[in-house]
């Protein structure tokens, strides 16, 4: 796909620094659930570099959603789009990814890394697949976690949550180890998800590989 420009539709926050934006959705666009696309602002993408976001609606779709989980301190680009209104326009490029649904396993997200699991989860339930798929979702406090009333639907107890920054009653507290994953995964010879900042993303890796889970059966992508 060459770049395209596609008009907001709607744009509002779903947590406190995590914006849902959908867009029109260009003649053409196909991609599969967990893939990207990049994003540019200014006229015809002019406007600096482009930033990667994943899609978080279905290829289905009539429209284009992202779930952007924005930095306003950094004056950077999803600064700018906290500055955008329903009837902008951002420019839209080729698609891309490496995460890709292989089958059943554990899907461990940091953060905003959650967002190419987001389309699989309501691509597995709208075909009657979700099985024994299970999130292990790491975040700093309880505010943070992104679509956490769909994700609690959609998995139930299969939704596990863990925060480095806040102790509650409800969720683990501390980081995503080695015996965190060996305890709540449905089964350490499916697949393993990976996606998040790269240091957290390199510590899951060598925490997979010490129980013995083959890198064959580790997908991956930084966020």
């Amino acid at each position: 796909m060459k770049k395209q420009a596609v008009k907001i539709t709607t744009i509002e926050h779903i947590t406190h620094d995590v914006l849902h934006i959908r867009t029109e959705k260009p003649n053409g666009i196909t991609f599969v659930p967990g893939q990207a696309t990049e994003m540019f602002l200014g006229e015809a993408g002019k406007d600096g570099e482009g930033n990667p976001f994943t899609f978080t609606s279905l290829p289905n779709d009539s429209y284009l959603e992202f779930i952007i989980k924005t930095y306003p301190s950094h004056n950077g680009f999803t600064s700018k789009l906290l500055k955008l209104k329903k009837g902008d326009e951002v420019i839209l490029n080729d698609v891309f990814g490496a995460i890709e649904y292989k089958g059943d396993g554990t899907f461990i997200a940091g953060g905003a890394g959650v967002t190419p699991f987001i389309s699989i989860f309501r691509d597995l339930k709208s075909k009657n697949k979700l099985n024994n798929n299970n999130l292990l979702f790491a975040n700093k406090t309880k505010k943070d976690i992104i679509l956490n009333g769909e994700f609690n639907k959609i998995l139930g107890k299969n939704f596990i949550n863990i925060l480095s920054d806040e102790i509650t009653e409800e969720y683990a507290h501390g980081y995503i180890t080695k015996d965190f994953i060996a305890k709540n995964c449905n089964n350490l010879s499916g697949y393993f998800y990976v996606c998040g900042p790269l240091p957290m993303m390199e510590a899951v890796e060598q925490q997979l590989i010490e129980l013995n889970v083959d890198e064959k059966f580790i997908v991956k992508e930084a966020f």
